[in-house]
């Protein structure tokens, strides 16, 4: 069965290390940014960073790629519609996992304190 991973979580909480040990394609927005291996984040581009994320996800799954690792905040329910979507189209089973810093990672991409107490308040869980 193909299978979309869909890591959900604050910065620093391990979703990339863990889309790591999980294995498969790994994906997720702030590759976007990556140029000859260093971190340029724009916030101008925040969609055009997201809209590349999930084009390379079909991309994948037009491919058939067995298992698609998916690793973005994703703090509300609608920025996974898309995903969703994407695996129901594609016949992939999804599953959500909330990624917890419960280890004391760190924020690599430098997102301010102010920023992550608003991801934090924002951040929606479907039981």
């Amino acid at each position: 069965m193909k299978e979309l991973l869909l890591l959900r979580g604050g910065p620093g909480n391990g979703k990339s290390t863990l889309a790591k040990v999980i294995g498969g394609t790994h994906l997720e927005a702030d590759m976007y940014f990556m140029e000859d291996g260093i971190y340029n984040f724009d916030a101008t581009k925040i969609k055009l960073a997201h809209s590349w994320c999930q084009l390379r996800t079909e991309h994948n799954m037009e491919d058939s790629v067995e298992r698609i690792v998916v690793s973005n905040t994703f703090t509300q329910e609608w920025e996974m519609k898309a995903y969703y979507e994407l695996a129901e189209k594609y016949g992939y089973r999804v599953f959500s996992i909330i990624v917890e810093n419960r280890h004391g990672g760190v924020n690599e991409h430098g997102v301010p304190d102010d920023k992550l107490e608003i991801m934090k308040n924002r951040f929606e869980i479907k039981l």
